[in-house]
């Protein structure tokens, strides 16, 4: 099959995979906590105990796999410069669908139902090392090849002009396919306004914000000194964590629960929904 193909593809995690989680999870040994500790040191012990229990009792992968495999999802080769070419894995939709992060938003822009608003062929690549795409092994992948990774996969299909969007480092890598491709991606949109530091601002001035400004000045205070560690020990070590979240399951379970728990305002996860990511 030559490199420029693009494969059919579908979820299929081996049952031998599934049932060495099932030992692991049943073998999780979980620390203690402070009393009265809720969020303020991260995942509450009594939510990871809920969610594993329900990972070990109830949590069915193969139906949420099933459902992801009702996606029009592809693989293909794509080439970066300096680098292996990648196998990448995306979701191609001319018509209504879903697919995780962007479950709910996938239907409404791919079609309109009555035709009043612009309908649009949605692309959403798993990104190299990230979900089912390829990951790279040497050393300096950054922005620009991931940017690089997004392109060519829309000249793969055929999308000589495209529109993106992106949020966290999303925001990053549609922020550099606009600067490094700039007749190609045409228009973006993100959602995350990446700042060094919040303002310093005087007590009248702050006197002078609205409550939703002074509330936005708070969150972002609070990320600064409480919530953004993570970026630092990943963006440094990233080898040293890798091999607590790669052999625990729990230890995953808890490092990324703690971020859906902190980043999308009280947004009401479903227990599966949360075993699912």
């Amino acid at each position: 099959m030559a490199a420029t193909a693009i494969r059919p593809y579908q979820v299929s995690v081996p049952e031998k995979s599934l049932d060495h989680l099932k030992q692991r999870l049943s073998l999780t040994s979980l620390p203690d906590e402070l009393e009265s500790a809720d969020w303020d040191y991260g995942a509450p012990l009594a939510d990871i105990k809920r969610l594993l229990q329900d990972w070990q009792e109830k949590y069915d992968w193969r139906q949420h796999e099933a459902q992801m495999n009702k996606l029009p999802q592809y693989m293909t080769q794509i080439s970066v410069k300096g680098f292996d070419d990648l196998d990448i894995h995306f979701v191609h939709q001319t018509r209504p669908g879903s697919f995780l992060e962007v479950t709910k938003i996938l239907p409404l822009l791919a079609d309109t139902k009555d035709g009043s608003e612009p309908a649009f062929h949605i692309v959403a690549p798993s990104l190299p090392n990230f979900g089912f795409s390829q990951g790279v092994s040497k050393k300096g992948f950054s922005l620009p090849q991931y940017a690089e990774v997004c392109h060519n996969l829309m000249l793969r299909l055929g999308y000589p002009q495209y529109v993106t969007q992106g949020g966290d480092w999303g925001t990053w890598i549609t922020r550099t396919l606009s600067l490094l491709h700039p007749t190609a991606c045409v228009a973006t949109h993100i959602n995350m306004i990446a700042t060094r530091e919040s303002p310093t601002l005087s007590t009248s001035e702050r006197n002078n914000l609205t409550a939703t400004e002074r509330a936005g000045l708070d969150r972002s205070a609070w990320f600064q000194t409480e919530g953004s560690s993570y970026s630092s020990i990943q963006g440094t070590k990233p080898q040293t964590l890798g091999y607590s979240l790669h052999d625990s399951p729990v230890g995953l379970l808890a490092w990324i629960y703690e971020k859906l728990h902190d980043w999308t305002d009280s947004y009401p996860w479903t227990d599966d929904e949360i075993l699912t990511w």
